[in-house]
Formats: structure tokens, sequence, C-alpha cells
């Protein structure tokens, strides 16, 4: 290559070549610090624009977990609670199904009946601290259904229908002031206990429907999230393996680099000896 005194080529083209290296060694540097290969918009913006939106779904996904697991606890304390209730009917059965019994004397069905008042309102404690979050689902007031979140745009919704377990209603049948003095009184109570237990067993199936209905969807967004960060993953993550091996290689060429510019400046003062 001509040498001369007013441009040196030589060392303008090894410092051309070491400022393209140690650029490549800073994004390789970036790429194993970050793990990303994509990690803003200047790497890659198309790239990055799709990672992007991705992450918002994936972060919306999490709002519907959360209302999932929220209608999941709201669902099982009714479960609960309504398993409870199907518990004490079946124990008042017992105490009017004893009552009904001709041979059973006033005073020993006094005390039959003290007890089933006792198991009645037993029912209502155990309605009433039915709530989760606010939500009672078998109380019979507005807020008995709950829906949940199905999908990340806020358009679809898993609903879980309430049922009434108050005295009185159309699944406890059985009066709040119900309870006998008599064998035919006690009659009266059992039938209205019987249709109770029946309708509290259906409410209690629903409930377990509703539950597992809710544990699969939960289970499946829980599947689509892994699904599109493992896509993020695969667009926006270096190959940590690739990058340490190019860093070792752009290191070297750096060093190689070094010394071929001190090489190129140091020609100038060959041409200095040619004039001694």
């Amino acid at each position: 290559m001509p040498m001369g005194i007013n441009v040196n080529l030589a060392a303008q083209s090894a410092l051309q070549n070491l400022n393209q290296t140690q650029s490549d060694l800073a994004v390789t540097q970036r790429r194993i610090s970050t793990g990303q290969k994509v990690a803003n918009a200047s790497d890659n913006g198309a790239t990055f624009a799709i990672a992007q939106n991705q992450r918002g779904t994936s972060r919306a996904y999490n709002t519907v977990m959360e209302s999932l697991n929220r209608v999941q606890s709201t669902v099982d304390v009714a479960s609960a609670a309504a398993g409870v209730v199907s518990d004490l009917l079946l124990q008042m059965k017992e105490k009017a199904l004893a009552a009904v019994d001709a041979s059973t004397d006033a005073t020993s069905r006094s005390i039959l009946n003290t007890d089933y008042k006792a198991l009645r309102d037993q029912i209502t404690k155990a309605v009433n601290n039915a709530s989760f979050n606010g939500v009672n689902m078998i109380s019979g007031t507005a807020n008995a259904t709950i829906s949940a979140l199905a999908s990340d745009t806020g358009t679809s919704k898993l609903t879980v229908v309430g049922k009434s377990m108050t005295l009185g209603s159309a699944n406890v049948t059985v009066a709040a002031n119900s309870s006998f003095n008599s064998a035919a009184t006690a009659s009266t109570a059992l039938a209205a206990v019987n249709v109770s237990i029946g309708k509290v067993s259906d409410a209690l199936a629903s409930f377990g429907t509703g539950s597992r209905i809710v544990t699969q969807h939960r289970d499946f967004i829980s599947k689509l999230q892994d699904a599109v960060d493992a896509g993020i993953s695969n667009i926006t993550d270096a190959d940590l393996s690739k990058e340490s091996a190019k860093l070792q290689s752009l290191q070297t060429k750096q060093q190689l680099g070094f010394q071929a510019l001190s090489i190129a400046n140091s020609s100038t003062q060959s041409l200095l000896s040619l004039f001694r």
C-alpha cells in the first residue's frame, strides 16, 4: 500500500475494522448480559413489536388467572358451606324421624325438637359465614352468581350460578321457625327436610361442576400463557452458547485489531527514516 504523510490509509482501514469489531463485541456482550438478542426496537423493530404484543397478551392472562382463582375460591367456600348445610339437614332428619314415631313420649319429643331447632339455626350461621371476598353464593343475595374472565380480551366470561341455602328458600324449604310438638307436626317437618336434602344435593353437584369447569379453564389459560411465553422466548432470547463462542472470537479479533492499528501507525516512522 502506498505511504504518504497526509493520509495513512493502512491506519484508517485498521481503525475502521477495529471500530466494527468493538461494535460487534458490544452487541454480543449485551446479549450475554441480558440473555436477549432482541432487547429493544433498535435490535429488530419487527420482532420487538411482535414480542411486545405477545407480552401484553401474557400479562392479560395473569389478570384472567387472578379472576379465575377468585371465582374458584368463592365457589369452593360456597360448596364447603353447602356441605355443612347438607350434614345439618341429615341430622335434622334423624331428629324429625324419631319424633314421628308414635311410641316416642312427649318429653323425648320435646328434647328432639330442641335439638332439631338448634340444628336448624346452625344452617343460618353456616349460610351467613359462606362469604369470600364479599361474595356469598348461598345467601340468596343479588351477588350470589359470580363470573370470571375467560379470555385475554375480556369479552368472554365464565359464570357459576349461586344457590340460595337460606331457610325457607327454594333449596332449603325448611321454614325459619320449623319445629314440632307431635308426631303429625314432626311428619310435616320431616317432609320439608327430605325435600331440602334432595335440593341441596343438587346444588352441591352444581357447585362441583362449576368448580371443575373453573379449574379446567384455569389450566387451559395457564397452558396458553406458557405457549405465549415460549413463543416470546423463541424470537427474542439469545443463544448463549453461540454468543459465548462469538465473544471469544471477537475478543481475539479486537486484540489483533489493536496490533494492526499499532503497526499501521508505526509505518509513518518508516517513512521518516528515509530522510535521515
